[in-house]
């Protein structure tokens, strides 16, 4: 945890004086990468922390050294089913439920659809009635094969809605819908932001789930094939954890946020070729690179346009790609000996 627990510190030192001490806050997806560092955070800042998940693809062994917390409650619950909470009350819903991996759009698309669709109107219906603050956390993946690049939140995306990447591009799509529904007809607070692709310490780097860095740095520490779908001239923006989720938190704390959506990402566009011979060199690996053919609807280029989260949430990510990496090849490979 030692690795873990600096980083942990370093986002709530990075947050200034935005703390959520004595705030009662839901995470969804509480066990998995994102949410699991968010209820580290939290736990760590003082609220009291509500961890929500099924299981299917977070792992209890994130949320384990949580779970003798005073403030921290964990409930195995699938979002896609309402839940009464016994709470007085509730402050912040944070929703990041959601299988997120390509690899497994073909395998769980209604799964997928369900969480996004179903679960976010539940998690709304909660924040209705409790008066609570709504995080959602959408996706690049909303603009599908972006003609605009870097991509601002007012482009509308160029998606097909029928392929394989559908359950996911099209679920998020409606759970930005529903936001803004409740927003406009129950006036409740939703505010979305739109992730791009995140890497760090917890993602899993089995094969089945099947994310590019965790995969690509299990290969090439095994010194097996590193394997690229597609010429690998492909692009991708990526942000390291820290960063990712001191701008969730900034999104929900700030007053003035209410209605927005704001992406949320690094705006360092590299090719997937040139990511996996950075992997390679930082693991000292023997691994040669190899090519599969492409994934379906898989977008050339993926960079964000952030202005706006630099102007209204004060947000920029400060960990550049190779230093991000060393700190998770560090953990994985502590996996892997």
């Amino acid at each position: 945890m030692g690795i873990l627990q600096s980083e942990i510190k370093k986002i709530i030192r990075n947050l200034d004086n935005i703390s959520f001490e004595d705030r009662v806050v839901l995470v969804t997806g509480g066990a998995g990468f994102l949410g699991s560092w968010i209820c580290d955070v939290l736990v760590g800042q003082g609220a009291k922390v509500i961890c929500m998940d099924n299981l299917t693809s977070g792992l209890e062994s994130n949320i384990s050294h949580l779970k003798d917390r005073e403030n921290f409650k964990f409930v195995r619950h699938n979002v896609s089913s309402f839940l009464k909470l016994g709470e007085e009350k509730i402050d912040l819903i944070m929703h990041l439920a959601s299988r997120a991996s390509p690899l497994e759009f073909d395998k769980y698309p209604i799964e997928i659809i369900k969480a996004n669709t179903l679960g976010t109107m539940n998690m709304l219906e909660l924040a209705r009635k409790y008066k609570a603050r709504f995080l959602f956390t959408s996706t690049s993946e909303i603009y599908g094969d972006a003609k605009v690049v870097p991509t601002p939140e007012t482009y509308n995306g160029n998606v097909n809605p029928i392929g394989v990447r559908g359950c996911y591009d099209e679920s998020k799509r409606c759970g930005e819908a529903l936001c803004m529904a409740y927003l406009r007809q129950y006036d409740v607070d939703v505010r979305i932001a739109r992730i791009f692709n995140t890497y760090g310490p917890r993602m899993r780097a089995d094969g089945v789930y099947g994310r590019v860095i965790p995969r690509f740095i299990a290969q090439a520490l095994n010194n097996e094939p590193i394997t690229i779908f597609g010429d690998g001239k492909q692009t991708r923006s990526f942000c390291y954890v820290t960063d990712q989720i001191e701008g969730l938190l900034r999104l929900a704390w700030f007053n003035e946020c209410k209605g927005e959506v704001v992406n949320i990402g690094n705006p360092n566009e590299i090719t997937i070729l040139k990511l996996a011979e950075i992997v390679k060199k930082i693991t000292n690996s023997n691994s040669e690179i190899t090519f599969c053919p492409p994934m379906p609807d898989d977008p050339r280029r993926r960079c964000p346009d952030i202005t706006k989260a630099k102007t209204l949430l004060n947000w920029t990510p400060k960990v550049e790609l190779e230093d991000g990496l060393k700190k998770t090849v560090e953990l994985l490979g502590r996996w892997h000996n």
